[in-house]
């Protein structure tokens, strides 16, 4: 009978390292079947919205997401059906018109800032990780990211940490902490903590079956 997948959620803030501890797992399980999924992928369709009000979209709020269709789509992909996973176009603020075939894979990482936040999501998920890093780490990061990749101002990203990014971290984020199995500090450079995870993944992949 036909394994069903396993589903490992990696939850963390804006600049923890979760894609690089969700990119660390990705390249351990190369040589099986495995995909990741961000769930900023799945930001709330805003094309019926002015540019206006696109613009006052706060993305670090659980209410940008479009989780019922994650979970439609996390669930075909439980059943190893292929979905169209929507493609979100920054740049006007609101869902693309294309939309990426995706087929399903023993492994699938599912990685964002709010993922645990969703009990509809936490059950769905076999292993659940929550990247730890302190404050002053991930608004370094943010910042070096931003000014690097983005063409944003130093100004412009403190300005968006502290009114936005820093109250959403602490109201929403932080708090799905206690949902983990498994709590990485310091994201990515701690490979003690990645090399447990992906031992007891591979557990997991010999023992489990749908039943």
């Amino acid at each position: 009978m036909e394994k069903r997948p396993v589903i490992i959620g990696v939850a963390g803030g804006s600049g923890s390292g979760k894609t690089t501890v969700a990119n660390e797992i990705y390249c351990k399980f190369q040589d099986q079947d495995i995909l990741k999924i961000e769930q900023d992928a799945y930001y709330k369709d805003q094309t019926h919205l002015p540019m206006e009000e696109r613009l006052k979209t706060n993305y670090d709020h659980p209410l940008a997401f479009d989780n019922d269709l994650l979970l439609e789509h996390l669930a075909k992909l439980r059943n190893r059906e292929a979905i169209e996973r929507p493609i979100y176009d920054y740049a006007n603020h609101t869902r693309s018109d294309d939309v990426e075939l995706i087929e399903s894979r023993d492994v699938i990482i599912l990685e964002g800032i709010l993922i645990l936040e969703d009990d509809r999501l936490r059950d769905l998920m076999d292993i659940k990780v929550f990247v730890d890093t302190d404050a002053d780490v991930r608004i370094i990061r943010r910042l070096m990211r931003d000014i690097r990749e983005r063409g944003r101002t130093i100004d412009s990203v403190i300005d968006q940490y502290t009114s936005v990014v820093r109250p959403m971290h602490l109201q929403f984020i932080e708090p799905t902490k206690r949902y983990a199995d498994v709590i990485i500090p310091e994201g990515g450079h701690n490979h003690v903590a990645i090399d447990l995870l992906v031992t007891k993944v591979k557990t997991i992949l010999e023992q489990k079956s749908i039943l």
